[in-house]
């Protein structure tokens, strides 16, 4: 009992000073006005996904990697290409084929990062599949969440504009 009784308010410390010294970045993810409308045709339940997906990914680098702790991370996605149709696809064009229709998919990503000390920085990033054959076998969003990983990686790494 008595070892517990000292370990409690340790712990407790310690946890406090964790919290103090590294506050996780807030990260924020929407969806570009202009892009409403293609959103609206991959069917807007699986773009808000990718949006989540977006945040979770850019919070478990930056928070893995214990960068831009404080910062305010804003993203718009401007453009999302999935590799396989979507299910508002294929509702919409019956003649698609959810396993063989493939396409080269990818995403592109724009917003501001301020940083703890409240400097704003402009971010801008895109990836693309450049070949068909690289996609067989890929699941519908595959090339959209490389380019989710790669710009959580560059954003822990301070490259925030990336062409």
């Amino acid at each position: 009992m008595r070892h517990f009784a000292f370990l409690a308010p340790l712990t407790a410390a310690m946890a406090l000073a964790g919290a103090v010294a590294a506050q996780p970045s807030a990260v924020v993810v929407k969806v570009s006005p202009d892009f409403a409308k293609t959103a609206a045709e991959l069917g807007e339940r699986e773009v808000q996904q990718q949006a989540d997906d977006l945040a979770r990914t850019v919070e478990r680098v930056l928070n893995a990697q214990q960068a831009l702790d404080g910062a305010r991370i804003e993203l718009v996605i401007t453009d999302l290409k999935p590799n396989r149709p979507t299910m508002q696809q294929a509702a919409l064009k019956p003649g698609l084929d959810m396993m063989r229709s493939i396409s080269l998919g990818g995403a592109a990503i724009e917003g501001t990062i301020t940083t703890a000390s409240g400097e704003v920085q402009p971010v801008k990033y895109d990836y693309y599949s450049t070949n068909l054959a690289d996609v067989r076998g890929y699941s519908t969003w595959q090339d959209a969440g490389t380019a989710f990983n790669r710009l959580a990686r560059n954003l822990a790494e301070g490259r925030y504009v990336v062409r």
